[in-house]
């Protein structure tokens, strides 16, 4: 359930669905990987399968470690999120998030690079972390997080105050995710240099 929950708490965010749940694409044994996938020895892979010349449909699998979805049982960040878990909680929502961007532009016919993937994954892993902490510690603002997750990144000093002030309230904040998530990654890119 935890990755249902990962996928709705995005999904939420940004306002956008699928017709599909992630479990159903979710890969724990690589032997049932295609054979290239079958020696990686990273802890979540999302596989995509580039379609036939003329065919709708997208062929992907989601694959986590066992024993990262033991560890997140055990553990489960959206119970209490701390730093002994905040790495296994990063890599499941890395998942969710590739599974839940690439499944949305697809049923909108929109490419997507694996760059952009990555720089949604990254957006939405603060985003996320950001608003479980703030559910957990209300009356904490998770200074910490810009460091532990991006710790050479520096971030828009406005957007900083903005969630000082209650991110998940302001539904300007949540109009601009939402329409960040929708752009293209051309437009993205130049959105991020503008801010610089």
């Amino acid at each position: 359930m935890l990755l249902s929950r990962l996928q709705s708490l995005i999904g939420g965010i940004y306002d956008v669905s699928i017709a599909h749940d992630v479990y159903d694409f979710l890969v724990t044994d690589r032997r049932w990987l295609p054979p290239a996938a079958r020696t990686g020895t990273a802890e979540e892979e999302l596989i995509v399968a580039q379609p036939a010349a003329g065919a709708d449909e997208l062929a992907l699998s989601l694959y986590l470690d066992p024993a990262l979805l033991t560890r997140l049982a055990r553990e489960n960040p959206l119970e209490r999120l701390h730093a002994g878990n905040v790495a296994d909680w990063c890599t499941a929502l890395e998942g969710v998030s590739h599974f839940l961007y690439l499944a949305w532009n697809a049923g909108h016919d929109k490419p997507v690079s694996l760059l952009e993937l990555e720089m949604q994954a990254e957006v939405d892993k603060y985003v996320a972390s950001y608003w479980l902490l703030r559910r957990q510690l209300p009356q904490h603002f998770p200074a910490e997080l810009r460091r532990v997750l991006f710790t050479r990144t520096r971030i828009d000093p406005r957007a900083a105050a903005a969630g000082r002030a209650g991110l998940y309230r302001d539904e300007a904040v949540l109009a601009e995710l939402r329409r960040f998530y929708r752009l293209t990654h051309a437009r993205k890119r130049a959105l991020i240099e503008e801010i610089r």
